[in-house]
């Protein structure tokens, strides 16, 4: 989901990266008043640079990344998962990838928009006190497809910006890419959830997810 340098002009960043600090600004009252959401938003954040940094290859006009998105939002909640996939990116580039400090509110907006459409959608019933939806495989296949449906339009967005045109089939490879991940990623999150969930009477791991509120079938 990277943007490769000079694609997009100085004013383009400096439009993302408002909007990136926007959107992040939209959550953050809700994210302050529970301050026990910060180590949550920490180990989200490492589980999601790991993942990133495992695997990661290039696709057409971008990039392919294993990125985690349903395993670190069910393990750990909307706003841990979207806060933490900001401060992931922030790491990622002061340690790995300086480069990507130019493109990070573009990241962030890829990552975190889809994200927020994703809860909205879907995944915010996985979480509601009343009747909440049972979690299975097929039922992450779903969350996943919006999500990732959401990353591939984020790039489209981007590329259609560019100072220079992308060819279509570069984007259509990288989109067509993404589609082993929306049934390989969910069956690694539903193991990752029953694993969790055999755990979940410690009260470090109680303490720490979001598995106890979770119906796992």
């Amino acid at each position: 989901m990277h943007i490769e340098l000079g694609i997009l002009n100085a004013a383009k960043l400096t439009a993302a990266n408002t909007g990136a600090a926007v959107a992040l600004s939209a959550h953050a009252l809700s994210f302050v008043k529970k301050p026990g959401l910060l180590i949550k938003t920490g180990l989200a954040a490492v589980f999601f640079s790991g993942f990133m940094q495992a695997f990661h290859m290039p696709v057409g006009a971008s990039e392919l990344h294993f990125i985690g998105a349903s395993a670190v939002y069910l393990l750990f909640g909307f706003l841990p998962a979207l806060f933490g996939f900001a401060l992931g990116l922030l790491l990622q580039a002061m340690l790995f990838e300086p480069a990507d400090m130019l493109h990070l509110g573009v990241n962030i907006l890829s990552l975190g928009l889809p994200l927020i459409a994703a809860h909205a959608i879907l995944g915010r019933r996985f979480f509601s006190s009343q009747g909440q939806t049972e979690i299975k495989w097929a039922t992450i296949v779903r969350f996943d497809a919006i999500y990732y449906a959401g990353v591939i339009a984020m790039v489209g967005f981007w590329l259609s910006l560019g100072s220079e045109p992308t060819p279509f089939l570069n984007w259509a490879m990288f989109a067509i890419a993404y589609v082993p991940l929306v049934f390989l990623e969910p069956a690694f999150t539903y193991y990752a959830l029953r694993l969790a969930r055999r755990f979940s009477g410690k009260d470090i791991l109680g303490s720490l997810t979001m598995i106890r509120t979770l119906k796992i079938r």
